[in-house]
């Protein structure tokens, strides 16, 4: 009796150890926010000091200067035109055929003695193969993701390019729709409007998504994902 409690409470403390194990499986995710220590950090405009008696200051803009990003800390609008097309098709056919027949119609005379009644020399060998196989195999898929946003300049690396990285959250009916870029674009590709289109933006993360209850819904279970990767099957 008291084997039986000792194995029923082992089976509990299992259980009990596997269901927060499980929860977090479950509830594991990647998280699509900006992480990086220099896009939170808020850039102080440089103190100004009449102090040489000159009115030009660092703060100031040059008479000739535009509204372009520039500088850390500076906004550009990035206008994001996303189309991806691609399909594919493929086809494969082959057969073949060979046969193939053998005989002796004349053998040192014997086809004239009684061999010739149960064997019929002219027809000693006949065989025949056909084989065919035909493959077929087609792909498509079409992405389309319209949407305009401002980044932040993080940093100016050596050769001038820009560093930018930017989020934006909508929140309606406590659904949230994130969408967060980042990537380096080149000055002179920015417009004069202070905007460049996602084209221009090398090494670009984009990423769209949404968080609430319809997105939930459109996931499954957390037991489901647990079950999907421990299945050997």
């Amino acid at each position: 009796m008291d084997r039986k409690k000792s194995t029923g409470s082992q089976i509990f403390k299992a259980a009990a150890l596997c269901l927060p194990l499980l929860w977090l499986a479950g509830c594991a995710h990647e998280s699509a926010e900006v992480t990086t220590p220099s896009f939170d950090q808020q850039i102080p405009a440089p103190q100004m000091n009449y102090a040489s008696g000159s009115l030009w200051q660092a703060s100031s803009t040059g008479l000739a200067e535009d509204v372009k990003a520039r500088r850390r800390g500076d906004i550009v609008t990035v206008v994001i035109s996303e189309n991806a097309s691609a399909s594919k098709k493929a086809a494969t056919g082959t057969s073949r055929d060979s046969s193939i027949s053998a005989g002796i119609p004349k053998l040192l005379g014997l086809e004239k003695t009684p061999i010739k009644s149960w064997a019929d020399l002219a027809n000693l060998l006949s065989a025949s193969n056909s084989s065919k196989f035909d493959g077929a195999g087609s792909t498509s898929r079409q992405e389309t993701l319209q949407a305009t946003i401002s980044a932040k300049v993080v940093d100016v690396i050596p050769n001038g390019n820009l560093l930018i990285e930017g989020r934006r959250n909508v929140k309606v009916n406590n659904e949230d729709q994130v969408i967060v870029l980042s990537g380096t674009v080149r000055g002179r590709d920015i417009s004069a409007d202070n905007t460049v289109n996602s084209a221009l933006i090398a090494d670009a993360r984009i990423s769209y998504s949404g968080k609430g209850v319809i997105s939930d819904r459109q996931k499954p279970g957390w037991l489901m994902n647990v079950l999907d990767k421990v299945w050997p099957f």
